[in-house]
């Protein structure tokens, strides 16, 4: 059995990439951001979009090198013992030579070791990153550390990403990133004690006093309350946020709420503890996957879609390389490698029914794990789920301190 789809494996594997990555979101408020910047002296101004002659003179001097230094997270590529089979094949199909690195643990503290060097214009070591849509990301966009992008040269982006991964509010243009995978934020529970879950307002429900969990990520638990209310997060203002961290203190004050969770929240709607409760997508599969029975929804009135995503540093030494693996992953095929390991929400559809072709050539539990990534909504989400999706609000640096006042007192109070 090929070792990277055997079930044991893939639940270590799940596991550990969801709590690095949602670690990172519980980390990214605004004092680690704050720090990042406050300790170089850098202003939180926000850079004009390039222009087009910009982008074009940037990219007309600089020539492939044959050489790539790639920086992503823990157990986020395809990987078969040592190798890297997505990588080996973009090697002989284009001659570049990778360097991977799992070099990324948490936003804050990447963002924070790599800003001082971008900030005085020096080498990080790296020419491509993959960082979450988050404050870390927005303040490289704002200080001009991220090289635009050229997408005469993404013709495989353009043709395969699915419409929801291209121009992203956070991105207009995905002038500077596009997406590595994504995931969803919505509403898990344990049919054994809920019927059924359609709306956020069934985490508002008395009947599951105690016995709801919320996340303790301000962004997270923020943009649920607003979708309570109606309010589209990407265009909310303050008196929005001042009413959504109304409804959740109503919430919390009514003893509904068990926990406001980091990760454990699964651990703790399996065994009952709660019965319903905010969720990630990549969560709620490896407990499927392993035979749990659980319900994940896009509840009637929004979910948050999140993306890790591709960009370049101004300081990378190998840009051409760069964006050549950048479009390289969007082929169907290597998308679909891809996917089939690390359990997220694929940027390309395609690979949906590569995966269910592969599954009908499989026998036993390849067959099973692959059929089950195919068909999953918490992979491939239907039209009607994606376009109840939204982003985070896009913070200024000043917005992120109101914003923090209303929430962090909520969850940490």
């Amino acid at each position: 059995m090929d070792p990277r789809t055997t079930p044991a494996f893939l639940r270590g594997m799940t596991q550990s990439r969801s709590v690095t990555r949602r670690d990172a979101f519980r980390l990214a408020g605004l004092s680690a951001a704050g720090l990042a910047l406050s300790a170089c002296g850098v202003q939180g101004k926000k850079a004009a979009p390039p222009k087009k002659d910009a982008v074009a003179e940037y990219w007309a001097s600089k020539k492939k090198n044959g050489t790539l230094r790639f920086a992503n997270w823990p157990l986020y590529i395809d990987k078969d013992g040592k190798k890297y089979p997505s990588l080996e094949l973009f090697t002989a199909d284009t001659g570049i030579q990778v360097t991977y690195a799992e070099a990324i643990q948490e936003m804050p503290a990447f963002f924070g070791k790599i800003q001082p060097q971008l900030a005085a214009g020096n080498d990080i070591g790296h020419d491509l990153m993959v960082l979450t849509n988050s404050i870390q990301l927005n303040r490289a966009i704002q200080l001009g550390y991220l090289v635009p992008l050229d997408h005469s040269k993404l013709p495989n982006f353009a043709a395969n990403a699915g419409a929801r991964f291209k121009n992203p509010v956070w991105d207009p243009g995905n002038t500077y990133t596009v997406p590595w995978a994504g995931g969803i934020t919505g509403i898990a529970y344990n049919p054994k004690y809920v019927d059924e879950v359609t709306s956020i307002e069934d985490l508002w429900n008395p009947k599951y006093k105690g016995k709801v969990g919320m996340m303790s990520d301000t962004q997270e638990v923020a943009n649920f309350a607003l979708f309570a209310l109606g309010i589209d997060p990407d265009k909310s203002t303050e008196a929005d946020w001042r009413k959504a961290g109304d409804k959740l203190r109503q919430q919390r004050d009514a003893g509904l709420v068990r926990k406001y969770y980091e990760n454990d929240y699964v651990d703790a709607l399996v065994r009952g503890d709660v019965w319903i409760t905010m969720a990630w997508s990549g969560d709620v599969f490896q407990q499927v996957a392993e035979g749990k029975d659980l319900r994940f929804v896009v509840p009637a009135e929004g979910g948050t879609i999140w993306t890790d995503n591709m960009c370049i540093p101004k300081t990378a030494q190998n840009p051409v390389d760069a964006l050549t693996l950048m479009d390289y992953v969007y082929q169907p095929k290597i998308a679909a490698m891809l996917v089939e390991y690390i359990n997220y929400i694929a940027p390309v559809p395609a690979t949906k029914d590569i995966l269910a072709a592969k599954a009908a050539t499989e026998k036993g539990e390849d067959k099973e794990f692959l059929e089950q990534v195919a068909g999953s909504p918490m992979i491939y989400p239907s039209d009607a789920d994606m376009a109840k999706l939204r982003s985070y609000k896009v913070l200024s640096p000043a917005e992120e301190k109101v914003f923090e006042d209303i929430f962090q007192p909520v969850t940490q109070g």
